[in-house]
């Protein structure tokens, strides 16, 4: 076989061997940019199980007056944001032991919901005493018995209407 046919072939394996040889695309500026993002990650702000608490009891408070002025709209809301909370605790605070009691607080939730879609105000009334009743039996099962919620009895805010507005 002459020499001429074996050049094709000995071209295409130098140039293989060439390109296995070099290393890929400098990786090191891509590190120090996932690096720098994981310390930023790191350092973020997550609220804790007492900050959700906190809003949580803000919006329970909130949702009685709106049930009681009839503002469905306001309430509907109101049990939006507490389900929100709810699920934000789940997601973020999952080192709490408390957070597997978070689901006993669903079946109120729910019946606050159907009381307030069928705009009954009696059946908005007792649905929100079982919430609460709920959260006080969580707070007992939590080993944060001390922490008592009672139906509110003064708005939480005065730059709130909490009636319906036409």
């Amino acid at each position: 076989m002459p020499l001429r046919s074996f050049l094709p072939i000995v071209l295409i394996c130098s140039l293989m061997v060439v390109s296995c040889g070099q290393s890929g695309p400098d990786n090191s500026a891509l590190q120090v940019q996932v690096d720098s993002l994981q310390r930023r990650l790191s350092n973020s702000y997550i609220p804790g199980l007492g900050e959700f608490m906190s809003g949580i009891q803000v919006h329970h408070e909130k949702l009685w007056f709106a049930g009681n002025a009839q503002n469905w709209k306001l309430a509907n809301f109101e049990i939006d944001e507490i389900r929100e909370s709810l699920d934000d605790i789940q997601r973020f605070c999952t080192d709490r032991p408390e957070v597997v009691s978070i689901p006993m607080i669903l079946p109120p939730m729910d019946s606050i919901s159907k009381a307030v879609a069928g705009q009954d105000l009696p059946r908005f009334k007792a649905a929100f005493i079982l919430l609460t009743n709920t959260c006080n039996n969580c707070h007992r099962a939590t080993k944060h018995e001390f922490n008592v919620i009672q139906i509110p009895t003064t708005p939480p805010f005065s730059n709130q209407v909490f009636t319906r507005q036409p």
